[in-house]
């Protein structure tokens, strides 16, 4: 096992499945099959989930909502995200524990690095939802900022292509895939991995990111072990 404890990020569109819009019972049930196979393995997980299938904040505001009320709503968006994949996660036998940006009781806990390391060391999976806790943050923000408080190894991106290509492969079929990337060669390339915010936090903390396709059977578990299946920003 490569690495001990990863915080992994996932979109909330990935949990749309076929569907156009909201949760697919059949997406939950694959990651959670996922999870639990790389869980096995011993490492400590953390996941955050962004809310861009239910509510985008930067969307309502593009149609005239207050922005600092649309990103709440897209917190709270996270939030319904989060609640699914723990139900998910429960039934397939894992123990969770629910924490967020947003204390929402009697639904989660408020999120503190030292909550969030002992559910971890207790063998509990930690979802954190509700971003950051406040406005004009994304997700990629939050993902970055959890990931540096709880002090993981990682951040692994769950996506529906393989890593991180010069150009969009579903796309052009002459996309080259890089293997490696550092943040400074994929900032001047203008690739989009996560928002500049999360990707100066990450290189500034020495947080390496991995791309990879979540909707890829064992792919999951592969990255864990260290198999070199996606693209390693560092």
């Amino acid at each position: 096992m490569k690495y001990k404890k990863i915080l992994l990020k996932l979109s909330g569109e990935a949990l749309m499945g076929e569907q156009q819009f909201g949760v697919d019972p059949k997406r939950l049930e694959q990651y959670s099959k996922e999870i639990k196979l790389a869980f096995d393995t011993g490492v400590k997980i953390s996941i955050v989930i962004g809310g861009g299938n239910i509510y985008r904040g930067l969307s309502g505001a593009s149609q005239g909502m207050d922005r600092v009320q649309g990103d709440y709503m897209g917190m709270l968006a996270t939030v319904i995200n989060s609640m699914a994949l723990q139900g998910a996660l429960e039934k397939a036998g894992m123990s969770t524990k629910l924490l967020g940006g947003l204390e929402i009781d009697p639904i989660s806990e408020r999120m503190s690095r030292k909550r969030a390391n002992e559910y971890m060391d207790q063998g509990k999976i930690v979802i954190i939802s509700g971003g950051t806790g406040n406005p004009f943050f994304t997700t990629d923000t939050a993902s970055a900022l959890r990931a540096i408080e709880i002090e993981a190894d990682i951040i692994l991106k769950g996506t529906r292509v393989d890593g991180v290509y010069d150009k969009d492969p579903e796309k052009y079929s002459d996309a080259i895939k890089y293997e490696t990337i550092t943040f400074k060669e994929a900032y001047e390339k203008k690739l989009a991995i996560m928002d500049l915010t999360s990707f100066t936090l990450c290189e500034e903390n020495n947080l390496p990111i991995y791309v990879f396709d979540m909707n890829k059977e064992s792919e999951l578990s592969k990255v864990v072990a260290g198999e070199k299946v996606g693209t390693l920003v560092h």
